[in-house]
């Protein structure tokens, strides 16, 4: 795999807005990769109470990013990154088999490789001058944060500002999740947010530099709450 390589460059106004909007489009609730049909197993854990207020979510969402899948997203999204920065098909291919691989359950699976391909798919279509990501990322569904940093790259975003605002995007649509389930004001909403955003900075730029090797998760009750959510009976979210 691609060692991850930070490469200072002098950049115009011009270009920082370009990529800026484009990073805002991508990682927007409005994009459509149906991200709001996705808990990562928090439906569960509400469920079962584990989950049940500003707080308790709080800390669930920091384990997730620290320890879960947060962390693992942020990694995949800096390696794929830097190998499709350096044109490198082959890694790419070999990192979407492993995101693929990485999924514990078949519910986060079918949340990261649908979101992936959805991405993938609305990014061509809509910003035709990517269309190395086409040859970079062949037709099978990427993991999602596999296809966004392979994005990132073509479209020449920064790296830590693209797993910033990725790391965003997965904290505010599993806030918005707790938010309709627990149920909690659209103000504690955004209390938690704002919380999370040191973390979300911490764990970006932790990712920009760790190796594969560093892969691996200790939150093994959103694991639980995975498999359980499979076979809930009642249901808002796919995973």
């Amino acid at each position: 795999m691609p060692r991850i390589i930070m490469v200072a460059t002098t950049m115009t106004t011009e270009a920082a807005a370009a990529w800026l909007y484009r990073l805002m489009a991508w990682l927007s609730p409005a994009y459509p990769v149906g991200a709001f049909s996705y808990s990562h197993g928090l439906e569960w854990a509400v469920e079962q109470r584990l989950v049940g207020d500003r707080s308790s979510l709080e800390d669930w969402l920091d384990d997730v990013l620290r320890h879960g899948g947060g962390r693992i997203d942020a990694i995949l999204c800096a390696h794929a990154y830097a190998a499709a920065a350096l044109g490198d098909r082959p890694t790419l291919v070999g990192l979407r088999d492993l995101g693929e691989a990485l999924a514990p359950t078949r519910e986060l699976a079918l949340e990261t490789l649908s979101q992936g391909e959805a991405f993938r798919t609305t990014t061509l279509a809509a910003w035709p001058d990517l269309e190395r990501l086409a040859e970079l990322l062949p037709d099978r569904l990427p993991a999602y944060p596999i296809a966004v940093g392979a994005a990132a790259a073509v479209a020449a975003i920064p790296m830590l500002p693209a797993l910033e605002a990725y790391l965003h995007a997965f904290v505010a649509n599993l806030t918005s999740a707790g938010v309709r389930l627990i149920p909690l004001g659209q103000t504690d909403g955004q209390r938690i947010v704002a919380n999370l955003e040191p973390v979300c900075v911490e764990m970006a730029e932790a990712a920009r530099l760790a190796p594969l090797d560093d892969l691996g998760t200790a939150t093994l009750m959103v694991d639980w709450c995975s498999m359980r959510h499979e076979t809930q009976y009642t249901r808002l979210f796919r995973s």
